[in-house]
């Protein structure tokens, strides 16, 4: 697998036009806030030339420091000390679908589809119970009380029948939707079924117990499948806790059944080749991470690889893992900004690359990317 020649690939912002979001009043500014709809992307077979699907994640979030330092929320000094304690000031919006169209140089958004349970019951932002989970506080400084109908999701999977499969990381689990954002199942890691049995969603706990070992905040990240719906390939965004932080796992999984077909370990490129980042700050092995999967073939898949302001895209054949060739690298492109997460093939020689704004918070804008290539990704 050679590395694709420097000038194979050729980037170009789209034109996108985030969607503004009601602002939060706050003692010394407002906290603006627009729709973050870049934590995943993926096409379905057959769709229309650019019919895209995006998904958001948890929602809005703030660090402590943050909300003290930049609006004016003094009350919650008392929580600064608290290790990865974070803020969330609207759990209630909650993760949701978002369909866009990718037509010509532009990206224009199509529909929202909120997740929700059966009853009709919106899923939101507050974590399920565990041991592991971020201390999450509401603006007053109150504790986020657990909850089984909380998700984080960070990478969706159409399927052939127009419904879906979400990778969320605080369980780590797989959500399954139905076309119209209805949660009829969650896929959880044996043991873990009575956490989320309370959603009202058969809960099943097939997935590979090594997902529950995931570090905090760096759990299930990655996801695609197979354009006949059969297979799932996932991934956590990095190695589990206590393990070797030079690879992730990578699996395969019945789409039917939940069961493992394959498993494999990635490789991560040397912290210090992500240059934009080591330029900025001290790197180390736990920093490299995926962020998303795009089919390209059996067991082939095109891998994003970051820390933050470096991306790569690596071209995968799983069986002849370490072996992996560099699509592109932000490096060599240096208009592409920051946290890159979402990904797509859009056809044989163009992929699609979304970056995650973190709902506006600091004021960041959501960036689309087409990359395009000489070679076809798709035999």
């Amino acid at each position: 697998l050679d590395d694709f020649a420097d000038d194979d690939a050729r980037v170009e912002r789209l034109a996108w036009r985030d969607i503004h979001l009601d602002p939060i009043d706050l003692p010394t500014a407002k906290l603006q806030l627009t729709l973050g709809l870049g934590s995943g992307l993926s096409r379905r077979p057959g769709d229309a030339p650019g019919r895209v699907y995006a998904v958001t994640d948890r929602g809005p979030n703030l660090f402590i420091s943050q909300a003290i330092d930049d609006y004016g929320l003094t009350h919650l000094e008392t929580l600064r000390g608290i290790r990865d304690a974070k803020i969330m000031p609207l759990p209630e919006i909650g993760p949701e679908i978002v369909e866009l169209q990718v037509e010509g140089s532009s990206v224009s958004f199509v529909r929202r589809i909120p997740l929700h349970a059966t009853s009709g019951a919106r899923l939101h932002g507050a974590a399920p119970d565990g041991d592991d989970m971020e201390p999450l506080f509401d603006l007053s400084g109150q504790p986020l009380q657990p909850d089984p109908m909380g998700a984080d999701t960070e990478a969706i999977a159409v399927m052939p029948d127009g419904s879906f499969f979400l990778a969320e990381e605080y369980g780590p689990s797989l959500l399954r939707a139905d076309a119209n954002g209805a949660v009829v199942g969650r896929w959880v890691v044996p043991g873990a079924e009575r956490v989320m049995q309370q959603a009202g969603m058969e809960v099943r706990g097939v997935l590979p117990e090594l997902a529950g070992q995931r570090r905090m905040n760096r759990g299930l990240e990655a996801l695609c499948a197979s354009p006949d719906g059969c297979w799932l390939y996932l991934g956590l965004q990095s190695g589990p806790s206590g393990a070797d932080p030079g690879t992730t796992p990578i699996w395969k999984l019945d789409t039917a059944s939940g069961e493992l077909a394959g498993q494999w370990a990635y490789p991560f490129d040397a912290p210090a080749s992500f240059l934009r980042d080591a330029a900025r700050r001290k790197v180390g092995p736990g920093d490299p991470k995926v962020c998303e999967f795009a089919w390209a073939g059996e067991d082939r898949l095109v891998v994003l690889e970051r820390i933050a302001h470096t991306t790569k895209l690596y071209l995968t054949d799983l069986s002849r893992l370490p072996e992996k060739r560099l699509l592109m690298s932000s490096d060599d492109h240096t208009d592409i900004g920051p946290d890159m997460e979402g990904m797509t093939i859009l056809s044989p020689t163009e992929i699609l690359l979304v970056s995650d704004n973190d709902f506006g918070v600091g004021r960041a804008e959501t960036e689309f990317w087409r990359v395009s290539l000489d070679e076809p990704l798709l035999g």
